[in-house]
């Protein structure tokens, strides 16, 4: 790292907020850039970045960089982002087995209407703010950033719960015999 980044670095630790609006004007557009290159979706490579950002400030004076600050943020950037994908990874592959593509329960004709039974129950069972994040995103239809702004939590919650409902369905509905993968 050049002399000038550890400056900049160790002033971000001493809470210098100018600093640290450098790096974001800096850093910003070329890091939403790069993790759009990894996520193919503009949106979340925002919120990707703009997380790490968030976290990098909250975090900054347990953070130890010793060589590189831009090194750092890309790499940061880049995990997030792998992780982002592996989740949606998850995510589309319990989606598409549970029938809620984009129309959500609905669209199941009424044949499925004991596994719609089922679903509900398995749902009941859970924590609340973890089942209306499911409800949200599969009846509703609404992305992961409207579904944190309506239950007033950080995108990641919601991630996170809805990571704990599809983990929940998937078992249940494995233990009673229907196939989930």
């Amino acid at each position: 790292m050049s002399l000038n980044g550890l400056n900049r670095q160790s002033r971000i630790k001493d809470d210098s907020i100018g600093d640290f609006e450098v790096l974001f004007k800096t850093y910003y557009v070329p890091l939403c850039r790069f993790a759009f290159s990894i996520v193919r979706d503009s949106d979340q490579a925002e919120e990707i970045v703009q997380e790490f950002f968030y976290n990098y400030w909250k975090n900054r004076k347990n953070i130890g960089i010793k060589f590189s600050i831009r090194a750092y943020m890309y790499k940061a950037v880049k995990n997030n982002a792998l992780r982002y994908q592996a989740h949606r990874k998850v995510e589309s592959s319990y989606g598409v087995t549970l029938g809620s593509t984009s129309g959500g329960f609905d669209n199941l004709d009424e044949s499925s209407d004991e596994l719609l039974k089922i679903v509900e129950a398995i749902l009941q069972q859970l924590p609340e703010r973890c089942r209306q994040a499911f409800i949200l995103s599969r009846r509703d239809g609404l992305k992961y950033k409207e579904i944190a702004a309506k239950l007033s939590v950080s995108e990641k919650t919601v991630e996170a719960d809805m990571t704990k409902a599809l983990m929940a369905l998937r078992q249940n509905l494995s233990r009673l015999g229907f196939n989930t993968h």
